[in-house]
């Protein structure tokens, strides 16, 4: 495994979905009562939870392929990779966007790797992947392209 990060929401994400389950049990706890109140607001914690966790992605590099969530891609098919930064990746996905692009983007996490692709038959001619850590995964991208040729 050259590179792997669990890409997930971030903490205050947890703390707003805390305090509008709080106030969901103030506000049915008071109209309907404590048992229905702490009903709809654990309910809610549950819901939250489940959106958090299904949003959750795993990129991970090894040498044959990449893997971002379900989407594989092999190096052979890998022209060139380059880290973005905010502003980079602000106009990668506005005005410089391809429409056909392979798009795996969220919204808390400003950087990106953009890996351009090297296969004819693939109309697809780059994904766009947020990442926390851009230049590691360029690097790792990189690292497993180099060694894909030695052999």
């Amino acid at each position: 495994m050259l590179f792997r990060e669990r890409l997930t929401v971030p903490i205050i994400w947890w703390v707003l979905a805390g305090l509008f389950s709080l106030s969901v049990l103030v506000a049915v706890g008071a109209y309907l009562g404590l048992t229905w109140g702490l009903g709809t607001s654990i309910a809610t914690l549950l819901v939250a939870a489940a959106i958090f966790g299904s949003a959750a992605i795993l990129i991970s590099v090894d040498e044959q392929e990449i893997r971002v969530g379900r989407a594989s891609l092999e190096h052979a098919y890998i022209a060139t990779c380059r880290a973005l930064d905010a502003e980079q990746t602000r106009r990668r996905t506005g005005v410089e966007a391809d429409a056909r692009a392979h798009l795996v983007l969220r919204p808390y996490i400003k950087t990106t790797v953009e890996i351009t692709l090297d296969d004819p038959e693939d109309p697809v001619p780059y994904w766009l992947v947020s990442t926390r850590h851009p230049q590691r995964l360029a690097a790792a991208l990189q690292d497993a392209a180099s060694s894909t040729l030695t052999e």
